[in-house]
């Protein structure tokens, strides 16, 4: 029976990857690869090959590359633009897998990060069992994500003894009190910089844009005195490579005694 790993990868540096990802990595005959379309976006793909060349030792592989389905983000029925997009790239995988993996083979996608974090390949290979197109065994190997990476590299705990941890995403941010009344805040991907509008509240913000790769950004500081910096960078930093993957955590200052 054919056999597909999801890997995580971590979000970009090669010395995230963990022992047993490297070692899930040299069963792999077939490693599926997807190009993102917009300038800049072949980095992503280069940074999984580095790794492959990096890790894979004495065992043949084919790299077989698809272009991710496009995605239309202009559409105000945000979710079920989603759910287009994910059903075209679940037809994709199936079709991948069908096309280029042997019953006996094992093939394998490096996950950007973990898979279990802000990413749908689980939820659609299940699906792909569910249907009875394909038979494979699944397994997943957990990766660094890009909250253990930003904390990591601004030497702050996720959280504080006591306190709450909200996770959500910049879309989400300024719609959910619970978001609002968290001690810990971290999100993911705010494309539209919502957290302008958390300025005025008493926080301290670690941001981080491009974690692991060489192109790193970090920042941090009271919210209220590095807002219109950070909006400057991020904007700048998007321009510049035509893409931007950033995650940021906004935590409540305590009190001084």
């Amino acid at each position: 029976m054919r056999k597909i790993f999801l890997i995580g990868v971590g979000p970009g540096d090669p010395d995230y990857l963990t022992i047993q990802a490297i070692k899930a990595m040299n069963r792999a005959d077939v490693f599926f690869l997807f190009e993102k379309p917009g300038r800049g976006k072949n980095q992503l793909i280069d940074i999984r090959k580095t790794m492959l060349r990096k890790y894979v030792k004495g065992k043949k592989h084919r790299i077989v590359s698809a272009q991710m389905p496009d995605r239309d983000r202009k559409s105000a029925a945000y979710e079920s633009a989603v759910a287009d997009w994910r059903d075209r790239k679940r037809d994709l995988m199936a079709e991948l897998i069908k096309n280029n993996l042997k019953r006996n083979q094992t093939g394998a996608f490096l996950i950007w990060g973990d898979p279990s974090l802000y990413d749908g390949s689980i939820e659609m290979l299940h699906s792909i069992q569910a249907a009875g197109e394909l038979e494979f065994d699944l397994e997943i190997v957990p990766g660094i994500t890009c909250i253990q990476a930003l904390t990591q590299k601004h030497k702050i705990p996720l959280n504080r003894a006591g306190e709450s941890v909200w996770i959500t995403t910049g879309r989400r941010l300024n719609e959910n009190s619970a978001a609002a009344g968290a001690d810990t805040v971290v999100v993911l991907l705010d494309q539209h910089a919502a957290l302008k509008d958390f300025a005025d509240k008493d926080a301290e913000l670690y941001w981080g844009a491009y974690l692991g790769t060489k192109d790193e950004i970090l920042l941090s500081g009271r919210l209220k005195d590095v807002v219109a910096r950070y909006r400057k960078i991020k904007t700048a930093s998007g321009r510049k490579k035509g893409w931007i993957m950033d995650t940021y955590l906004l935590r409540k200052r305590k009190p001084h005694k």
